[in-house]
């Protein structure tokens, strides 16, 4: 069996199972193109070297060199409107052909079309915006803005959360494996608080609304007792995933309000219809000063990021915060514009919202009777299952996640495990109900088999 699209968050690229998983590989094509993979890349956690070589990626399958396809339910959350969309490639096609590239201080028309666009689906008065290659470069234009407009230099962010790679994504980040290994400190000022959470969590509670009382009473404790932040930056739905508690960021943002510092939002996993809605934070009903997203923007082709700030921050005009080579790239511009336009005509949002409302009840109802899931949680297309040892004590079983996710493989679906035990289910937006029952069962049978 081919080693298939192996993701677990933390996973060391030398892991016994990576390396069982890799040892059955049985075509010499594949194995010969991980060998050239490891020889010419630099070696770093959950790249290279690789588990495995996709040779075709269309609608919700992926395949590899070998033949095997799997319907994919990672996809790095780029592929909301699935892989190779027809419209998305030949609107892709018709633009390298009128304009290739617009080289910097000249603008061009897809790229204001998209900033136009982006600034009117936006809430509230955010309406200026930035373009960038990827979310960890947008994430840090937005670190930037806040600094130039706050006078300020301190940022407030949770443990375990992710930003992107970058020395700034990385020191608001909290994740382990994006903040150890580098010798001297990360950006200064970046402080942190614990998450909210499901059970267990950090502030001694046992039930998420609980936690997210205790969590946000802690950022207004920190945000009062230094009172020189220019910023909060959060997910406003964690992609691990993890939903907050119902007025947990109308809590965060009135401390906010209270002491002057900026609200940011990093939808670049969750935005763009996968939770339900085209924006995460639409569920809470609430606006940061600056939001980002990414990912899924380029419609699983192009790389692309926008940074989405209120107007009365355009405050930076005499420094370059965001000098991209392809700021207005007119092809990456275009790419994002035919995909928001496919989100919305298409209905994926909606469509997110109805199948993943169906996905969680069938998962929650099997997790009742399951002595192996601890919690089901998530929003639309974007929902997880953890896997206890105990479900008295929700004791993670790492061992057990692990086994479902190779079972899982077999059966031709492919996802990522998050913080060890959760199985991270990211469909497109696109899927059938056919294929997401599929899905379903295949998980439910995996974890079945103990």
């Amino acid at each position: 069996m081919s080693a298939a699209l192996v993701h677990t968050e933390g996973e060391s690229n030398t892991s016994a199972a990576r390396s069982a998983w890799s040892a059955r590989l049985d075509d010499s094509a594949t194995r010969q193109l991980l060998k050239r993979d490891s020889d010419a890349f630099l070696h770093q956690s959950l790249s290279s070297p690789c588990v495995t070589a996709i040779a075709k990626a269309e609608g919700i399958w992926i395949e590899d060199t070998a033949g095997r396809r799997y319907m994919d339910f990672h996809g790095n959350s780029v592929h909301h409107i699935g892989y190779g969309h027809p419209r998305l490639k030949e609107a892709i096609k018709a633009q390298i052909d009128e304009l290739c590239f617009a080289p910097r201080r000249f603008t061009c028309e897809p790229a204001v079309e998209l900033a136009e666009t982006l600034g009117r689906l936006a809430p509230g008065d955010l309406g200026k915006v930035l373009f960038t290659t990827g979310g960890s470069d947008a994430v840090e234009v937005a670190l930037k803005l806040a600094r130039a407009a706050t006078g300020r230099f301190k940022t407030l962010s949770f443990w375990d959360a992710f930003h992107g790679a970058g020395f700034g994504a990385s020191s608001v980040g909290g994740e382990a494996t994006f903040r150890s290994g580098i010798a001297g400190p990360l950006l200064p000022g970046a402080e942190h608080v614990a998450p909210w959470a499901n059970h267990h969590c950090a502030y001694g509670c046992n039930s998420l609304e609980d936690s997210a009382r205790a969590c946000a009473s802690m950022i207004s404790y920190v945000l009062g007792r230094e009172g020189d932040f220019a910023a909060l930056v959060a997910e406003p739905m964690r992609a691990t995933p993890n939903p907050p508690a119902p007025g947990f960021w109308k809590l965060v943002r009135e401390a906010c309000d209270r002491h002057g510092t900026l609200l940011i939002f990093d939808e670049i996993p969750t935005g763009l219809g996968k939770t339900g809605k085209f924006f995460t934070c639409e569920h809470d009903g609430v606006t940061p000063d600056i939001l980002v997203v990414g990912k899924a923007l380029g419609g699983g082709i192009l790389p692309i990021a926008a940074v989405i700030a209120r107007r009365d921050l355009d405050v930076a005009g005499d420094y370059a915060i965001g000098h991209y080579t392809h700021e207005k790239n007119p092809v990456t511009t275009r790419a994002a514009l035919t995909t928001i336009a496919i989100i919305r005509e298409e209905g994926l949002a909606e469509r997110a919202a109805e199948l993943g409302a169906y996905a969680m009840s069938r998962l929650s109802d099997f997790g009742a009777g399951s002595p192996c899931v601890g919690d089901v949680r998530g929003r639309g297309l974007m929902f997880g299952v953890e896997i206890v040892a105990d479900k008295a004590e929700m004791a993670p079983d790492n061992a057990l996640a692990e086994r479902v996710y190779y079972r899982c493989l077999d059966a031709g679906l492919s996802f990522k495990i998050s913080q060890g035990n959760v199985l991270t289910l990211s469909p497109p937006l696109t899927i059938s109900h056919a294929d997401l029952d599929r899905a379903l069962g295949a998980v439910e049978t995996a974890i079945n088999a103990g």
